[in-house]
């Protein structure tokens, strides 16, 4: 049975941080809080319901993103699948829930963002760490009208 996948808005409590395992894979914790926040018709005033606190984990391109890009504080949209983290401490076990982030950006209703795609043949940025792809696979298939330079027309090509 495949693991719940949870899409909402979230808020960072801390900033991204980003390690690497010993085979060179980027790895970021992100704490997350999703809240019920909803307007009291009485008071027209903001009131906090429960909230969910949950430790995402990204891996790879993704977790060097979210280290370069997002902080403490930020409203974000993140989607990824819900599963159970279980360790033993002093012959105790615990359990906390944990989300496996596999998309995750900056809400832009209340914040303004500037996306940029990365050129993946440069060379990785100083303190980064990036896997090269084989050249055929950065190349844009020969039929791709969208992959080609400015066009002479602003129309769509189809």
């Amino acid at each position: 049975m495949p693991l719940p996948t949870i899409t909402g808005i979230a808020r960072l409590v801390a900033d991204p941080e980003l390690r690497f395992t010993q085979s060179s894979k980027a790895v970021a914790s992100v704490r997350l809080a999703f809240n019920a926040r909803r307007l009291n018709p009485q008071t027209q005033q903001w009131e906090d319901g429960d909230t969910f606190w949950v430790r995402g984990t990204a891996w790879e391109h993704l977790a060097e993103n979210i280290c370069e890009t997002l902080q403490k504080g930020m409203e974000v949209l993140v989607s990824g699948e819900l599963r159970t983290e279980s360790w033993e401490k002093d012959g105790i076990k615990h359990q906390q829930p944990a989300l496996s982030i596999r998309s995750i950006g900056p809400s832009l209703a209340y914040a303004v963002a500037q996306v940029s795609k990365p050129a993946r043949d440069q060379a990785p940025a100083q303190g980064q760490r990036a896997q090269q792809r084989p050249q055929a696979a950065r190349q844009a298939p020969a039929d791709d009208p969208w992959a080609t330079g400015p066009a002479a027309t602003d129309a769509p090509p189809f």
